[in-house]
């Protein structure tokens, strides 16, 4: 009996329907999170379709066909293809690894940063009281993640979460708290308060993370009643590098000698930023006094002034040049005038040892030092080779004299130590912080210029990170504090001359058009 094989060729077409079924019951599956009735259905329907049409072609000499064969190759090609796709993807996501090509490192934590998150010895989270996550925000923490396991960050919605927002205190959207510990144990940090104007801080993030369990809030006193900057907002005014003081968990209250008589025993640091008028003999006495503990002083004088610390400078080495001000060819060449001398180097300390770049200060003195037994001094702050010394009359005019000769590197700033015993007196030998607590040092910072840290300055170039690295150091903060730059892109725009605009017009407009047409054309003729 002769057997008729299946050659009904209708039915060969169905093979179709077998992936679609199988993508179709796997899809279902997947989407719905369970394999009930439906996608297996789905999947077995289709398997059956394939094997029902595998054995009938196999019949007709499928497997010994080139074109089978062909096939078989490029199918096993294109899943070894995506496999390895896959494999890739699976190792991309377990060991990912981002490379930052910005000229600025935009995306990439400063070293500051890397080094505070990489000692991190116990687990820290950073709670964002936020309803959705920002993208920005969330590279910004992954760079955090990236340095240490032990941080990690969490977005918590305050309406969906009320029970925690309350236990934290939390009273505005948008606020950030820094957690440490566990159970009974945990503690959290305010950080911040996230609007539009002052997003997710680097700088914020990491100063909490290095303050971590110390609450001691270093307090500064400014002086006041000699004319010296006023700390309101405005111009000539300290309240930007106030405000950022405060954000580095610093309290700052103004100080006036003339009514108290005496520095509050609870100054950490003193500054004198820019006075007019002379201080009082027993005003001097008193920071004299502060100066023997183990306290930090800034002085900002300006030229043209007489504050009335010439004792007092005296007994530190310092000499100053109230009659005269740094011109420096180097402040006149990127624009800012001869006046203000540019600061490209700085002297080593640990005030300056995170610094690179500029830093520029209006109207500035030199200051010479003479060597004073058991005072260590660094000059931090150094003019370019080319600075000049030039005198001021009395009406506060610059008499240049064009035969001056160049004097080289100045210093505008100065920072000065010297050891402290418990007892309050000075001494002129070394004292072993380690070994008594007590003791310490005396530090002074004595900067010819104050201009540099006023409203509008405060902001350019590194003039903050002087200002704030010198508080911290004054502080003894320096370790804690960090003086964290924002980074932005460098502008590269094109600026064109009306006559560069015109002919980049008629080029692009004009003649690129016609010698298309006639490339065109001549092709068109040369075919004929």
């Amino acid at each position: 009996m002769k057997r008729t094989p299946l050659t009904f060729k209708g039915l060969r077409y169905l093979v179709w329907l077998a992936p679609m079924l199988v993508i179709a019951g796997l899809t279902a599956g997947v989407v719905a999170g369970s394999w009930g009735p439906v996608p297996l259905v789905l999947i077995l329907i289709g398997l059956a379709i394939a094997i029902g049409w595998l054995i009938s072609e196999s019949r007709g000499g499928f497997w010994r066909r080139r074109s089978t064969q062909a096939n078989t190759n490029g199918l096993v090609a294109t899943l070894a293809v995506v496999v390895i796709l896959g494999l890739i993807n699976l190792l991309g996501v377990r060991y990912s690894q981002s490379f930052d090509l910005t000229e600025n490192q935009l995306y990439t934590l400063a070293p500051q940063s890397q080094q505070v998150v990489s000692s991190l010895d116990q687990p820290v989270k950073l709670l964002i009281f936020a309803p959705t996550p920002n993208p920005t925000e969330e590279r910004l923490l992954n760079n955090y993640r990236r340095q240490s396991d032990r941080f990690s960050h969490e977005y918590i919605d305050p309406q969906a979460n009320p029970v925690l927002a309350q236990q934290v205190g939390v009273s505005t959207m948008g606020e950030v708290y820094l957690e440490v510990g566990e159970g009974d144990a945990v503690t959290r940090r305010y950080v911040q308060t996230l609007t539009p104007q002052q997003p997710l801080s680097e700088r914020l993030i990491s100063n909490a993370i290095a303050r971590l369990g110390s609450d001691r809030s270093a307090k500064i006193y400014i002086t006041q009643g000699h004319g010296e900057r006023i700390l309101e907002a405005g111009q000539g005014g300290l309240s930007e590098a106030i405000a950022r003081l405060q954000d580095e968990n610093y309290v700052v209250e103004p100080l006036q000698l003339t009514e108290d008589g005496q520095i509050p025993a609870d100054a950490d640091v003193v500054i004198v930023p820019g006075p007019q008028q002379a201080f009082l003999e027993t005003e001097v006495e008193a920071l004299e006094t502060f100066a023997q503990g183990a306290n930090g002083l800034l002085l900002m004088l300006d030229p043209t002034t007489e504050p009335g610390l010439d004792s007092f400078l005296d007994n530190w080495g310092i000499t100053l040049s109230t009659d005269a001000l740094i011109l420096d060819p180097e402040g006149q060449a990127v624009g800012l005038g001869p006046a203000v001398p540019l600061v490209t180097r700085y002297g080593p300390h640990p005030i300056t040892e995170q610094l690179s770049g500029m830093s520029y200060y209006p109207v500035a003195q030199p200051i010479a030092l003479t060597e004073v037994p058991g005072v260590e001094a660094v000059p931090l702050l150094l003019t370019g080779d080319q600075s000049q010394v030039q005198p001021i009359d009395d009406q506060g005019q610059v008499q240049l004299d064009p035969d001056a000769e160049e004097q080289g590197s100045l210093a505008v700033g100065v920072a000065m130590s010297r050891p402290v015993q418990g007892n309050g007196t000075l001494s002129e030998e070394p004292v072993d912080l380690l070994e008594n607590g007590e003791d310490g040092e005396s530090r002074l910072v004595i900067i010819g210029n104050s201009a540099f840290a006023t409203d509008g300055l405060f902001g350019q170039v590194l003039n903050g990170d002087v200002f704030l690295n010198t508080v911290a150091w004054l502080s003894n903060q320096e370790g804690e504090v960090l003086a964290i730059r924002p980074k932005e892109p460098t502008s590269r725009r094109i600026v064109l001359t009306l006559g560069q605009q015109a002919t980049l017009a008629i080029a692009s407009l004009v003649v690129v058009p016609l010698l298309a047409f006639a490339i065109a054309i001549a092709l068109w003729l040369k075919r004929r």
